[in-house]
């Protein structure tokens, strides 16, 4: 918001009307005193806006002298103790139901708020592979656990096993070893190689 802007130029608010303040000073509100009352103090409980006008030095030794629980009972004293540690605003109980106390019986399908209420060590999640990773990795004779070290390793194993040189010459399992090499490939490619 651009305050140096030409629109905020022509908007006017009418200053809000104030009480007018009165000059004329009110007598000190302690028994017997003649002097001018120009300080305020609160009158007390359940009285809340309502003010005494005392002298500096009146003022002074009711200040010293004020209890705002007096007249109250202890438990009402007690009852506004409590309340003020909240800010004297409602508040509700951790369950929702406002039935129990008992912090076993609260439900905490997060796991957020302690260690009762957390499931059991939930085991890792297993990745998800595609249908053609699945058959890559069939291939090779691995499952969806494998880690890329294992996929390499099995994949150095087959082709010393099928490659024709370690079996003399014998071409007969040139088809498996193409299939495994397609199967490392396709492994590699989607980066699990």
């Amino acid at each position: 918001m651009d305050l140096n802007s030409p629109l905020f130029d022509r908007i006017r608010i009418a200053p809000k009307a104030r009480p007018a303040v009165s000059t004329v000073s009110a007598r000190c509100d302690h028994p017997g005193c003649t002097e001018p009352g120009e300080f305020r103090a609160p009158k007390g409980w359940r009285r809340e806006g309502e003010y005494f006008c005392f002298c500096l030095d009146h003022v002074r030794a009711y200040n010293a002298s004020y209890n705002y629980f007096n007249g109250m009972a202890p438990e009402a004293v007690a009852l506004y103790q409590r309340d003020a540690s909240v800010g004297h605003r409602p508040t509700w109980k951790m369950n929702g139901s406002g039935q129990s106390d008992d912090p076993s019986r609260f439900i905490d399908p997060l796991g957020l708020f302690g260690r009762r209420s957390r499931p059991a060590a939930a085991e890792p999640q297993k990745p998800r592979y595609g249908v053609a990773a699945m058959k890559a990795l069939d291939q090779l004779g691995l499952d969806e656990t494998a880690d890329s070290g294992a996929i390499r390793s099995r994949y150095k194993d087959m082709v010393k096993r099928f490659h024709p040189d370690a079996n003399g010459g014998d071409r007969s399992l040139e088809d498996k070893l193409r299939e495994i090499i397609r199967a490392y490939n396709y492994l590699k490619s989607v980066k699990l190689a």
